[in-house]
């Protein structure tokens, strides 16, 4: 009967499939070209980074909460961003996205009394990390809290879960040294060769005691033992024009402050009493643009140089700027938002015309004289960045790990498991996301390298009811292998292809030419043959091994955040999920 069922079921998708592929599929608004932005299906802002375990992992403003509640129309007012995205990489071009940080239930006990210390919002994160002396891993995320104050959560890996150590903002208005701020916002945070903690902060327009060259709001401070405390009062970096975005590195021994400059007039005359008084011989930055300052004594603001601009505003239609330096793999990267996905989606009328401000997170190369901190600057373009290296299919992949795609939206992102004492999307970054797949929608890895001799195999895990055809180079190409397949919960479906396409380095688009309440979760390629499309059952497991979302064999127990459980059952037949530890 089961057999009766599949066949019939198949029978009509295959009707559906023919009758699809006459017609266009899902649209993608982000070019087959491009690399930037890195996600084609989440609206986020503000970047922040960190490399662990051989991953880059960025977090961002989540944009797309606002885009959401304002049911995808109007303008972004930052009002209902209460969340923070995650997304991470280990070749620059393929981004997993972990889900996001519900930063609003975190800090749910935040005292509200007096209103500048309770939780209102979760803008520009700042995010670093550190081994204590007893080699126990310690993250922590800094965010701005509205203008009111600056907020910090603090995990034991890149993906949470995420508590908050305090009852209230870090930094506010009852901070020593803080006034007069105009808005305390905007951390940006750094760790030094000895282990101390930075915190840079502050921006808007002129306090009482500053002016249009010197708003007198970019402020400095050091981080106590615990991190989530300043240790004395903070001091001010004399930064011209300053504005807002600030973020913090250490090159070659000596501290690099980056923020975004004012909108405000620029005068000749200032300017040149500014480069005379400071002996530098820098042209005044435009409006908008990201600065940088340097500093081997920061608490001390004559020791500040200001060195340039070294990010210019990215352009219509991004209402602001803000970016983030980081050093991956040997290569600076730059990191900043810009609204490119939002324009496309609109000009292809995909999304309401009234909509604005809606960011985007884009990166390019940096190049960055460490010795000197000369930080050239970066030509931003949606080209974006090239590969560091190739993807294997022949580990296990997550669906949640894209290029690009097309008919796919963040709400699309759900969850397998919903125990939110763990983790799942709109509470702590997910573990177990997947991909509701639509009819005519895709997903895209880049440069999938199958060798010489070809894969001649492939499973996914997927459950509903829908045909997924595999195609190379194209989104629009032929085939090159076509699955049927149908559950009604998540399982494994394996099928044996033809290896000849299946050969040497290629695009691979997952295309659900039709689709059923289908939920897409991961996928493998085999140099081996199985014996067809299976389905899981569940049996007795044994022999299990961890591995991480690049497919690479953990050996310690003590790894942390998201890894993938492989188990063998009695049959031989191997499973994998994604677990949390």
């Amino acid at each position: 009967m089961k057999r009766i069922i599949l066949s019939i079921t198949i029978l009509l998708l295959q009707i559906h499939a023919v009758s699809l592929h006459a017609q266009s599929i899902a649209k993608n608004y982000k070019a087959d070209n491009n690399n930037n932005p890195i996600s084609a299906s989440v609206f986020c802002a503000d970047p922040t980074a960190l490399d662990y375990n051989g991953r880059l992992y960025v977090y961002g403003s989540n944009d797309h909460q606002q885009f959401i509640k304002n049911n995808k129309k109007d303008g972004n007012g930052y009002g209902d961003i209460k969340s923070l995205v995650v997304l991470s990489t280990d070749d620059m071009v393929n981004w997993t996205f972990h889900g996001t940080i519900d930063v609003q239930k975190i800090c749910s006990k935040w005292t509200g009394n007096p209103w500048y210390k309770g939780f209102m919002n979760s803008w520009a994160p700042s995010v670093t990390w550190r081994t204590t002396e007893d080699g126990k891993e310690e993250f922590f995320l800094y965010f701005a809290n509205t203008s009111h104050g600056v907020g910090v959560l603090k995990a034991d890996s890149p993906v949470g879960p995420w508590t908050s150590p305090l009852n209230h903002s870090m930094i506010n208005r009852d901070t020593p040294g803080v006034l007069p701020c105009s808005w305390i916002f905007d951390p940006g945070v750094v760790i030094d060769e000895n282990g101390t903690g930075w915190i840079s902060f502050g921006g808007g327009d002129p306090n009482e005691k500053g002016n249009t060259l010197q708003p007198n709001n970019a402020l400095f401070a050091k981080l106590d033992a615990s991190m989530t405390a300043l240790d004395g009062k903070p001091a001010r970096i004399p930064a011209p024009y300053h504005f807002e975005a600030s973020e913090l590195n250490i090159m070659n021994g000596k501290f690099v402050y980056t923020y975004c400059s004012s909108w405000a007039e620029r005068k000749d005359a200032e300017w040149n009493a500014y480069k005379q008084e400071q002996n530098i011989k820098i042209g005044k930055p435009n409006t908008c643009t990201m600065c940088y300052m340097v500093s081997d004594d920061p608490m001390n603001p004559d020791s500040w140089e200001y060195k340039g601009v070294c990010g210019k505003h990215p352009g219509f239609p991004s209402p602001n700027n803000h970016s983030h330096l980081h050093k991956f793999q040997g290569n600076y990267y730059y990191l900043y938002h810009w609204a490119p996905l939002m324009k496309s989606m609109q000009d292809g009328k995909a999304i309401d015309s009234s909509c604005d401000g809606y960011r985007s997170i884009c990166v390019n190369m940096a190049t960055v004289d460490e010795e000197t901190q000369k930080i050239s600057s970066v030509n931003q373009n949606l080209t974006g960045v090239t590969a560091i290296k190739n993807l294997n299919p022949y580990d296990l992949q997550q669906a949640e790990t894209t290029a690009n795609s097309g008919g796919v939206m963040y709400e699309d992102y759900k969850n397998i498991e919903k125990d939110t004492k763990i983790n799942t999307l709109g509470n702590d970054a997910s573990r177990n996301l997947q991909v509701a797949m639509k009819p005519g929608a895709w997903t895209m890895v880049r440069n999938a390298d199958f060798g010489e001799e070809g894969a001649q195999s492939f499973k996914f895990t997927a459950q509903g009811t829908g045909t997924l055809e595999i195609r190379l180079d194209k989104k629009t190409a032929e085939p090159a292998a076509t699955i049927d397949f149908f559950s009604t919960s998540m399982e494994e479906h394996d099928t044996n292809i033809d290896p000849t396409p299946f050969k040497g380095v290629h695009d691979v688009y997952f295309v659900f030419t039709a689709a059923e309440k289908v939920q897409f979760d991961a996928w493998q390629f085999s140099a081996e043959q199985t014996t067809g499309i299976q389905q899981v059952v569940p049996t007795q497991s044994s022999d299990s091994k961890l591995y991480d979302l690049s497919g690479r064999r953990i050996n310690n127990n003590t790894s942390k955040g998201i890894v993938i459980e492989q188990t063998t059952d009695v049959n031989g037949k191997k499973q994998s999920r994604k677990i949390i530890r």
